[in-house]
């Protein structure tokens, strides 16, 4: 793969309650990636970036929500979110440490 490309596939690691469950109970880990994002390249990009194996990965494409402003009706954009499972023993700390 492009390694150019791959530095631009993972957008932001997703925080949430349900990706800190994910991470806790699976050894998964959730992105925000390109919506045109491969599995292959997620999966690529996460040991590239990370220095880690990956066993699994899978996708979620998110559709975005209605919102009012004011008067004015608008619409978020849709993305796509990925899970990423690691092999045992391999961590990824989003806290810089």
């Amino acid at each position: 793969m492009n390694k150019a490309r791959l530095m631009q596939v993972l957008l932001a690691p997703h925080i949430s309650e349900k990706a800190t469950q994910a991470t806790d109970k699976n050894q998964q880990y959730v992105f925000q990636v390109l919506p045109t994002a491969t599995k292959q390249e997620i999966k690529e990009a996460v040991e590239l970036l990370f220095n880690v194996k990956v066993t699994n990965v899978q996708t979620v494409c998110a559709k975005g929500k209605r919102k009012n402003f004011g008067r004015t009706r608008g619409k978020r954009s849709d993305w796509k979110k990925a899970y990423v499972g690691l092999q045992e023993g391999f961590d990824i700390n989003f806290s810089g440490n």
